[in-house]
């Protein structure tokens, strides 16, 4: 049954091979003509000198010269010169004298006829030369030169040829032998197209040129129509790719195509994802002014993993989009702390009514009451900001959870916050550090863990107090602290909560003291200006 698919990539490759096979013969063709003429110029030049060679040799023969001066001088020339032209392949040697009379021929009845060619440059110059001439054999390639006695006197000539049928057979000889080894590079030529084209389909997946364009621009185009900011990085470490939310949420990072991933954190995520090859997600990390969720999936080549992509999602985006679903979670979680509590005590007032201490169960009901009722008058009123009073009302509930005693001083009040101030950045500063407090306390002192919260709105600042019965913060750590992945717990996405803080302390103009409380833990004093400079 006929595959359109397995037709078409058969075409594909036969394509290719056409093209790389068409590309090597051209390129064959065209050099093979190129050489052709470069070889017949070399081979005449180099029968021309073979053709001097033989007549130098033949002229400085002692026994030709010598012949000269005999009655009969062809019957010692003739065969010297005979044997020199069967060694040496030449057409013809002659000998003649100074009168053009020939002493030697390969024809014995050309003996004592002149020579069919000049040799004044010969004798009116002694010059050798070399040329083409037509003589009595026919065109030939010729060299001539002098033949002189023992006092250097020209006697004669000395001629050599080599005719133009034997040149031409010789250098179509070469040619053919140029020709086969022709055939033989072509041949192995055909042979790698034939590779080169199947590594090239493969590699690029069977797409023709067309296809592969529009691959690349609907790829551009999906990156840059997500939202995320995504950034991919080659296996050293270099970003290779950016998509335009990428560029405008990391603008004034070293963020850049073409440049070397700096950040310690992600180069250490990008070590990790590589070694594992499976990807890591909702790693919090602080990139210089913001906190971002970042996702890191290994690209994935040969059974290899040659880079990785990070997708990085801002937290005040996802504050910002999912604004409901957080306070619905907020409120769920703070319900389920009040459930798990008032569950306690309704186990324990059924027990109570069940064994008829009804005096008991109703004290138990009345103080509970009063509690809840009592923190939330007092917030009511001494907290006028709903975000703040709502942060520390989620804390109390959360502190009952932990089984810490979380206390906030009566005296305490903050009537005003400047409209100026973004008190979800304060929020965030107080539930970190609330946070942080409760974690230390109980980590060291289990149910006996405290903490307590105090602030003021008195004179030109915002002043809070979170104090705690944990083990202190010792004076050499306390710079340390604040650097973005220094933390004392286990597991990931610690180490950051600080570092916020003291971004968004920055954010307000705030400072941060630490000290000692006398709950025998640490004291954090936050003081927010009312007013900005």
């Amino acid at each position: 049954m006929y595959n359109p698919i397995r037709g078409f990539r058969l075409r594909l490759l036969a394509q290719m091979v056409i093209l790389i096979s068409a590309v090597v013969i051209a390129s064959m063709a065209l050099s093979g003509a190129m050489f052709s003429i470069m070889l017949d110029d070399i081979l005449k030049k180099y029968i021309g000198q073979q053709a001097m060679t033989v007549a130098k040799l033949a002229a400085m023969d002692e026994r030709i010269a010598g012949a000269f001066e005999l009655p009969d001088p062809p019957s010692v020339i003739q065969p010297i010169a005979e044997r020199i032209r069967t060694e040496t392949g030449a057409s013809y040697v002659v000998i003649g004298n100074k009168d053009g009379i020939r002493y030697s021929h390969y024809d014995p009845q050309q003996i004592g006829l002149v020579m069919g060619t000049s040799n004044d440059p010969v004798f009116q110059d002694g010059m050798s030369v070399i040329y083409e001439g037509t003589g009595v054999s026919g065109p030939a390639l010729k060299a001539k030169t002098p033949i002189r006695d023992r006092q250097g006197t020209v006697i004669g000539v000395s001629s050599v040829g080599f005719l133009f049928d034997e040149v031409d057979d010789k250098i179509a000889g070469y040619k053919a032998e140029m020709f086969k080894l022709t055939a033989v590079i072509l041949g192995v030529g055909l042979l790698f197209a034939y590779l080169i084209a199947r590594r090239v389909k493969k590699l690029i997946l069977g797409l023709e040129p067309e296809e592969i364009s529009f691959l690349y621009k609907e790829r551009e185009a999906t990156l840059e129509s997500i939202r995320d900011a995504i950034v991919a990085v080659d296996m050293n470490e270099q970003i290779v790719t950016m998509n335009r939310r990428a560029r405008e949420l990391l603008h004034a990072q070293p963020f850049a195509v073409g440049k070397k991933l700096t950040h310690p954190q992600l180069r250490e995520m990008m070590k990790t994802v590589a070694a594992a090859g499976q990807g890591r997600s909702n790693r919090k990390m602080f990139i210089h002014s913001q906190v971002f969720a970042i996702h890191a999936e290994p690209i994935l080549q040969n059974n290899g993993v040659q880079g990785a992509v990070f997708t990085f999602l801002p937290e005040s985006e996802i504050e910002q989009l999912t604004d409901e679903f957080s306070k619905i979670k907020a409120f769920s979680e703070n319900m389920r702390a009040q459930n798990h509590e008032y569950l306690n005590k309704l186990n324990t007032i059924y027990g109570l009514l069940h064994l008829k201490h009804y005096d008991k169960a109703l004290e138990i009901i009345a103080g509970e009451v009063k509690e809840r009722q009592d923190v939330i008058a007092f917030l009511m009123a001494s907290v006028k900001d709903p975000l703040v009073a709502a942060c520390l009302l989620g804390k109390i509930n959360r502190s009952k959870e932990l089984k810490v005693g979380l206390e906030i001083d009566p005296d305490s009040n903050l009537t005003y916050i400047p409209p100026e101030t973004d008190t979800k950045l304060l929020v965030t500063i107080l539930g970190n550090i609330v946070d942080n407090g409760m974690e230390a306390a109980r980590h060291k002192n289990g149910s006996y863990a405290k903490v307590k919260v105090s602030f003021t709105d008195l004179g030109k600042d915002m002043v809070f107090d979170i104090e705690d019965n944990g083990p202190g913060i010792a004076k050499e750590q306390e710079r340390s602290i604040f650097a973005e992945g220094y933390t004392t717990k286990t597991g990931e996405n610690h180490g950051i909560g600080l570092t916020i803080v003291k971004h968004s302390l920055a954010a307000l103009n705030g400072q941060l003291f630490i000290d000692r409380s006398p709950l025998g833990g640490a004291r954090f004093t936050v003081v927010v200006p009312k007013t900005r400079n």
